[in-house]
């Protein structure tokens, strides 16, 4: 589809001014896709990872299709609901939600664990157009009586797979089961396994699929390098690398929480700048984190696989898997923090002898050999002289 603006996408002209005030030009191509189709009332299968503007895609035209009907919302009522998996995505949704309601007269809210529910209890008491929501606190709430859903006409299940892999499918149910089954029903997810497409089966009724942004294609777009190098050095090759000032926001992957927080305040006692962000973390103390991240405040963001999705950050330069991950799907997420929008990215995986099978696989899966770097040739990097007398490698595209 040949889309060159939102106008022509069928969208109501308060929404058009919104995005105009939020910058927004162009669709991106899930929105170009998936707009057109839900404004027309089809449930809608989107294959897209976050940074894609997949927010926008299904949010448009539900806050067009919620201006549009003029019913009021009863107390503790709600007209659309969309379900994320962890808080910080719910949050991104809100201000992606509160941006592009801005001249409507639509009611949102978001709501999430780890916080107080009194003020939540309050926004939901007056009735809201639409509520993001994490699964738990949901189900906590509905089972208090403090939100009923036999109002919801819009469903947005979003990242479908990290759900699953989060464990809330039961959550999921639980909540579609109160639902009317007279709605618009939207599922987004990055990648569509066995279980993804199953659940796709039993909550959409006959879905239109839209697909955008293959991960290989996504993942030939950054430039990845991996280092050799056992466990115990791979700190001070870190430390190393962190002497480039080009490396001016890092967001660096881990396997575990405890190695996270142990990581960080390494660097932090090396002199850089960095936080930790895990599940183990209160809300406030990972919302600071993100904050003083995107702000700039901290250089270097030490994260588990469960933000591999949610930090959606501008201008990240660089990602560093530190442990490589077992399942070669979490690497392409965790480098597609980088690159974003358009922009040039770089990655570098650490790989210790015992990774080498996972180095494997996640080659074999994207069909790019990294290229092998080594301590010396990171110095050279930094050294303008020795970076001319020496030619840069270039990753290698293996055959399909």
């Amino acid at each position: 589809m040949n889309t060159l603006n939102f106008a022509s996408l069928g969208l109501a002209e308060p929404l058009l001014r919104s995005l105009n005030d939020a910058g927004f030009t162009k669709p991106t191509p899930i929105q170009a896709k998936a707009i057109p189709h839900l404004l027309e009332d089809h449930d809608l299968i989107g294959i897209a990872q976050t940074g894609t503007g997949k927010t926008a895609a299904f949010a448009l035209p539900m806050l067009q299709h919620l201006a549009e009907e003029t019913e009021r919302v009863p107390s503790k009522g709600v007209r659309a609901l969309i379900l994320a998996p962890t808080r910080e995505l719910a949050l991104q949704i809100g201000e992606n939600i509160a941006k592009l309601s801005k001249h409507t007269k639509l009611r949102h809210a978001v709501i999430f664990g780890g916080v107080g529910q009194n003020p939540q209890v309050q926004a939901l008491a007056r009735g809201l157009d639409l509520l993001v929501a994490t699964p738990g606190r949901l189900i906590d709430l509905m089972n208090q009586g403090a939100v009923r859903l036999d109002t919801v006409t819009h469903l947005v299940l979003d990242e479908a797979d990290r759900m699953l892999d989060m464990g809330f499918i039961n959550d999921v149910m639980k909540i579609v089961n109160k639902l009317p089954d007279q709605r618009q029903s939207m599922l987004f997810s990055a990648t569509m396994p066995k279980e993804v497409a199953k659940l796709a089966r039993t909550i959409l009724w006959e879905p239109v699929r839209v697909e955008v942004t293959p991960e290989v294609v996504t993942v030939e777009a950054i430039e990845q390098h991996v280092y050799h190098v056992p466990t115990p050095d791979k700190r001070a090759l870190l430390e190393t690398l962190l002497k480039d000032p080009d490396l001016a926001r890092v967001v660096v992957f881990t396997r575990t929480k405890h190695g996270a927080n142990r990581l960080a305040g390494q660097l932090v006692k090396a002199g850089v700048a960095a936080d930790a962000i895990h599940g183990n973390k209160s809300q406030g103390a990972r919302q600071r984190a993100l904050a003083q991240f995107k702000a700039g405040a901290v250089r270097v963001l030490v994260a588990t696989d469960l933000f591999a999705r949610g930090i959606d950050v501008a201008e990240i330069t660089h990602v560093v898997n530190f442990d490589l991950p077992n399942e070669p799907e979490s690497y392409v997420h965790r480098i597609g923090r980088t690159g974003r929008a358009g922009r040039t990215g770089i990655a570098f995986a650490f790989c210790d002898p015992s990774e080498r099978s996972y180095l494997t696989a996640i080659e074999r899966l994207t069909r790019v050999s990294l290229t092998v770097a080594s301590h010396s040739s990171q110095a050279q990097r930094r050294d303008p002289r020795a970076a001319a007398a020496t030619p840069r490698p270039q990753p290698r595209r293996r055959a399909a």
